[in-house]
């Protein structure tokens, strides 16, 4: 923020200045402040994520590299449908029992070529129980590329590669793309893949003035592509390169950051550094031990009511956890207290089926030849399967049908009403000169009958979705912005409505360490932190994911500014297993005492419980029952309610 405040205060143009983060919301922060900081110049800055950066130089390029100008972006979904056609038209004859699905087809396509690996080394690293197809996966990678040209398409990596071959392939439009970049500023390198390392590069290759920002302790998207080497190897790569270490932190207590500074202390590779702060004093970090994980539960659920009733916010406390199951004991906990709770790390708005429905049409408006949604709104039809679908879709392919005329004559009487409505429909949105989002409720009008019908359990709350979302559509000024937006930036949407304790209370936030990355809080509560959840138990055999691990753990730590709660049930129960024995996280093995006090829910505390008695039912899980107030004072963690410290 301060660097571009400075450049542009000394004199450099706004527009020289390219500003690449990972969300745009953290490019429209970054440019605010820097404009508080000076003026309103500092809006000019081309600021945004790698991927809105490079779709709009290929928007300028496309035909450069075979491509039309309105292109259709893929989201994951989208992508994992085209490659069911693709290995559907293959008629691969494989046992489709052990055959990978097609979102997992579409993940190792993806991951091959985010890590720039051969198809081998990344199955043998990540998916060695499907070596064996690697031809036949192969064969559907190869077609998948050529399909996406065919009908102008383009996934998500699409949008770096391809623009990185444009740059690669074609020294005039690099030399015109560098020559615009005078100074490029990368917000989070550690989290960048090498194609991304790549596009830097490039973009500096003229002026020769690049700045990262980074903290290899927080690279945590290996599973995406992201490598930490980016970033420890940069001053190595980049000649005369100056490094800062920023130490000083602002959020937490040093408390905190001397557990933090352990912690990260274990890793392989890394900057050294020492996270220090002027905030002396605070608790130190607890690490409590539960009998199982009703217990856990509760316990947490006691401690944010007391902490409540003490003073802090409900939304200035966060429960995280690895992955989003481990939260589900939880929140039958908190929905039985009353605790209202968001989840983060849940579903995107634009991945629901009936949003994707309505982009759907949007699409094909914007680019008719995209099949994947031709095939998507066609379905909907009553009377319209699978094989109808791909013959229509031939038949709009031959027939040219931009203007999305109909020949009825060609068509079953089964069906041919409900395409010709939705003909017209597109018809008149095309030759429509209404604001986007009046076009949008001509199409959720149409699409509302369809809706019912396909969704009619839960019909009300999806339309309130609709409802939003057109909204949201009032912001955007034509069909190509809001589809970019959606596939770039997709909002998320609630995973849980509780309803408040008070009136326009905020809630608490329930989320995964993943999404939590760039957040803070008063009070954090870590849970199951066990040996096989974190770390991983698929990481425990490869050293580099070990190490991704333990910066996992860095996170969630460096999450807390006041109070650190960091918790694990000592017994686990499974469904075939029944009950077993659970170790905490090798990562909080021999940490000295003077870092993290250590403390455990007694199972006596269970004789707290009104109406219920300490034994397990069959099934090896505590009985139902309500804690008392006194539970969160066991092993003296907190004083008891009431009782000053």
């Amino acid at each position: 923020v301060y660097r571009v405040a400075y450049l542009v205060e000394t004199g450099t143009l706004p527009e020289e200045i390219v500003l690449l983060t990972f969300t745009r919301r953290a490019a429209r922060e970054m440019l605010s402040r820097a404009s508080i900081l000076l003026d309103g110049r500092c809006q000019r800055v081309r600021g945004g994520t790698f991927h809105s950066f490079c779709l709009n130089i290929l928007h300028q390029y496309a035909s450069r590299i075979g491509y039309p100008n309105n292109f259709t972006i893929l989201d994951s979904s989208d992508a994992a449908d085209v490659v069911d056609i693709v290995r559907s038209g293959l008629k691969i004859r494989v046992d489709k029992r052990r055959f990978p699905r097609k979102r997992t087809i579409q993940s190792i396509i993806s991951g091959v070529r985010n890590r720039d690996v051969s198809l081998q080394e990344f199955l043998e690293a990540r998916y060695p129980q499907f070596i064996q197809f690697e031809d036949a996966l192969g064969d559907i990678s190869d077609h998948y590329g050529r399909y996406k040209r065919e009908h102008g398409l383009l996934d998500y990596d699409d949008l770096l590669i391809q623009c990185l071959f444009l740059l690669e392939e074609n020294e005039d439009v690099r030399l015109q793309v560098a020559g615009k970049c005078r100074y490029v500023l990368v917000d989070e390198y550690q989290d960048t893949n090498k194609v991304q390392a790549e596009l830097v590069r490039i973009f500096s290759s003229v002026h020769g003035n690049t700045m990262v920002v980074g903290d290899d302790a927080q690279s945590i998207y290996r599973f995406r592509g992201a490598d930490f080497r980016n970033i420890l190897n940069f001053p190595r790569q980049v000649a005369k390169t100056k490094t800062l270490k920023l130490e000083h932190n602002y959020r937490s207590t040093q408390r905190i950051l001397d557990l933090a500074n352990h912690v990260i202390s274990k890793a392989r590779h890394k900057f050294e550094k020492e996270l220090f702060t002027e905030r002396v004093g605070g608790e130190l970090p607890v690490l409590v031990q539960a009998p199982n994980p009703r217990f856990e539960s509760r316990f947490v659920a006691q401690m944010i009511l007391d902490l409540r009733e003490e003073g802090t916010p409900l939304n200035q406390i966060a429960v995280l956890f690895r992955n989003g199951f481990n939260s589900y004991d939880l929140e039958v906990e908190l929905n039985r207290r009353g605790i209202p709770f968001v989840k983060y790390g849940g579903m995107k708005l634009s991945e629901a089926a009936h949003i994707k429905d309505v982009l759907a049409h949007l699409k094909v408006l914007e680019n008719p030849r995209d099949s994947v949604s031709w095939n998507r709104i066609l379905q909907l039809l009553e009377g319209v399967g699978p094989k109808t679908a791909h013959r229509l879709i031939q038949w709009i392919e031959a027939a040219g049908s931009e203007s999305f005329e109909l020949d009825e004559s060609r068509f079953s009487p089964r069906y041919i009403e409900s395409l010709k409505i939705l003909f017209s429909l597109l018809r008149g949105l095309l030759a429509s000169e209404l604001p986007l989002a009046a076009q949008v409720e001509q199409i959720v009008a149409y699409y509302e009958p369809i809706l019912k019908r396909v969704h009619y359990e839960d019909f009300p709350k999806r339309l309130q979705d609709l409802e939003h979302f057109i909204g949201l559509t009032e912001s955007f000024s034509d069909r190509g912005n809001l589809l970019s937006s959606m596939a770039l930036d997709p909002i998320e949407l609630t995973a849980i409505d509780v309803e408040p304790l008070q009136d326009d209370e905020p809630p608490l936030i329930l989320s995964t360490i993943h999404s939590a990355k760039g957040l803070e809080f008063n009070t954090v509560f870590l849970i199951h932190a066990l040996e096989g959840v974190l770390p991983s138990a698929y990481s425990v055999a490869d050293p580099e994911a070990l190490d991704e691990e333990l910066r996992l753990l860095y996170v969630a730590v460096t999450r807390a500014a006041e109070n650190l709660f960091i918790s694990y049930p000592s017994v686990q129960y499974r469904r075939f297993d029944g009950q077993y024995f659970a170790s905490p996280s090798r990562f909080l093995e021999n940490i000295p005492s003077a870092l993290l006090e250590e403390g455990s829910v007694v199972e006596e505390s269970a004789t707290m419980l009104e109406g219920s008695s300490a034994e397990a039912d069959t099934t090896g899980r505590p009985n139902e029952g309500k804690l008392s107030e006194t539970e969160r004072a066991v092993s003296g963690l907190l004083p008891p309610p009431n009782q000053k410290s």
